[in-house]
């Protein structure tokens, strides 16, 4: 067309209507190489690393997009379990099967994947992991759909896989009305206030809309960090943070709390909880698990508060260290009180580890790796129960919605989990081979430490074999025998009286006398029997 209207023209000579036409033929060429490989946005980084995003959905679009401007990735192609999508093209990349993963890596060198499925559930999510773990890919995952709907990550917020991706059950939705109940409009204090479990229920009081929230703890730096990070949510919600510095230890402080801030709801997270820490450190410990419990449950009977919640331990039951023997004689305090005084309604939830606490393995796994390993574990049986922080706080919340007469609540926690398979699957999962006599030419090498002192090679959450089911599926009631006030009260003066002449083999004799299945430790075993009873009368 442009041709034919300048040679129309006797302005323009043929020659020069020839040379214009084929200039801006050219230029439009040009544009159309450059549009193609240059997108809006796209950057071009030849040194980039190439990804297969597994998940040809929105979320797996959107991905491509944010990794072609970012340049931090390169996606060389789409993988997705739907037949209906593969052999089709998404945003100009080719869409396979997951079949097809493993001659893609060796044919093209691709080292990384990213699962793009946000909306999976932790069950599918953890058969998809199984079916890469044998494939030499590192796996990051992309945020869950709430997380990027809250404006908290971005749809390229990469991260590695966490053990939640592992665990073979999706989170059962809470219960709102007994999510509400102690906590929204109240006025609530958290024991423990900057400790793993201790930080995220005051999270969920603060998103729960509780009118007033005390939090209580003796570390500055903690409380300082949960204080700084729900200040902007607690301005919005519009309740009142109030931070206490100071130690369950301190039982004029704690009634003084309460009192002054006319509390209704007590969430007691306070704990010494590191195994190997009490066993070495008995006093210590026992003061500030039991001791401590005691004088905040009596300090919240004296304060008339309305609900004393207790969060204990699996380790609890049938306890083979100092730590889990203390948190069973918490139990015994307030089974003990809610029978003698029944004004503040008492109970107490039992459950596994959290995942992401302090002294998890998870986070220790994870360095280890980075560092080139080895990966340390206590020994090659060794087993736990696993939950994640938010799923066991709000189990807490709902459990202590359900008690008032000293139930001791237990919380359904899955599968136990093989320690030593999570070390293996994490290895994997960072595209790397475990290292053994059967494989010496591996990346990471996984070495059996022995058992700490005090540990046991499995967790139980019963005593008695009698679990009663509740309204909620995820929550059980244990039947578990008590002592009456008057007969524990003796045995807590007696054991008051050791703690303070800082005697750590007659406290853990009369832990012995109190706690059913606790034997101990070696040093009391191994203590004839007359020498033992000379022990504990001496007190």
């Amino acid at each position: 067309l442009l041709y034919d209207a300048v040679s129309q023209t006797d302005l323009i000579p043929l020659q020069i209507a020839l040379i214009v036409t084929a200039t801006v033929s050219g230029l439009s060429f040009v544009r159309a190489l450059a549009h193609r490989a240059l997108r809006p946005g796209r950057v071009q980084n030849a040194t980039a690393e190439k990804v297969i995003i597994y998940g040809a959905g929105s979320a797996g679009a959107q991905l491509a997009t944010a990794l072609e401007i970012s340049g931090k990735f390169k996606p060389i192609l789409f993988v997705d379990d739907s037949r209906s999508l593969q052999g089709r093209t998404l945003k100009g990349y080719p869409i396979l099967s997951p079949d097809s993963i493993e001659k893609t890596c060796e044919r093209k060198g691709v080292t990384r994947l990213l699962l793009a499925i946000p909306s999976i559930g932790r069950v599918g999510r953890n058969e998809i992991l199984r079916n890469l773990e044998d494939l030499p890919l590192k796996v990051m995952v992309i945020p869950g759909m709430d997380e990027i709907a809250k404006g908290d990550h971005k749809i390229d917020d990469l991260r590695e896989v966490q053990i939640e991706d592992l665990l073979s059950r999706d989170p059962v939705a809470p219960d709102e009305a007994l999510m509400h109940q102690n906590i929204r409009e109240k006025r609530v204090l958290i024991t423990g206030a900057g400790g793993s479990i201790g930080s995220e229920l005051c999270r969920q009081a603060v998103a729960l809309g509780s009118h007033v929230l005390v939090l209580f703890e003796q570390n500055e730096f903690a409380l300082y960090n949960i204080l700084s990070e729900l200040g902007p949510k607690a301005a919005t919600s519009g309740c009142q943070l109030v931070p206490i510095m100071g130690s369950v230890a301190d039982k004029g402080l704690l009634y003084a709390t309460l009192v002054e801030n006319s509390v209704q709801t007590v969430y007691h997270a306070a704990a010494y909880k590191h195994v190997p820490l009490v066993e070495s450190n008995p006093c210590a410990g026992i003061a500030n698990n039991v001791f401590g419990t005691q004088n905040a449950a009596e300090a919240a009977i004296d304060a008339k508060v309305e609900n004393f919640v207790l969060v204990s331990t699996d380790k609890a039951v049938r306890p083979t260290n100092v730590m889990g023997a203390s948190k069973r004689v918490c139990e015994l305090v307030l089974q003990a009180l809610a029978a003698q005084r029944p004004g503040t309604r008492m109970s107490m939830v039992r459950f596994g580890n959290v995942l992401g606490s302090s002294g998890s393995v998870v986070p220790l796994f994870r360095e280890q790796i980075k560092a080139g390993g080895p990966i340390t574990v206590t020994h090659p049986e060794v087993t736990r129960y696993f939950m994640t922080i938010p799923e066991a706080a709000q189990l807490v919340i709902q459990a202590g919605a359900m008690g008032g007469r000293g139930e001791v609540f237990v919380l359904e926690m899955g599968e136990p989990v093989l320690i030593r398979h999570l070390a293996e699957r994490m290895i994997h999962l960072s595209g790397l081979e475990v290292k053994s006599d059967e494989h010496p030419a591996g990346h990471i090498a996984i070495e059996y430490s022995g058992l700490r002192p005090g540990e046991k090679l499995f967790e139980e959450l019963l005593i008695a074999d009698n679990p009663q089911k509740t309204t909620h599926s995820r929550i059980f009631q244990a039947e578990e025998s008590y002592l009456q006030w008057d007969e524990l009260q003796n045995a807590l003066n007696v054991l008051q009286k050791a703690i303070d002449g800082r005697d750590a083999i007659r406290s853990r004799l009369i832990l012995v006398d109190l706690v059913a299945g606790y034997h101990g430790g070696d040093a009391i075993t191994m203590m004839k029997t007359t020498d033992r009873m000379t022990a504990y009368e001496s007190v």
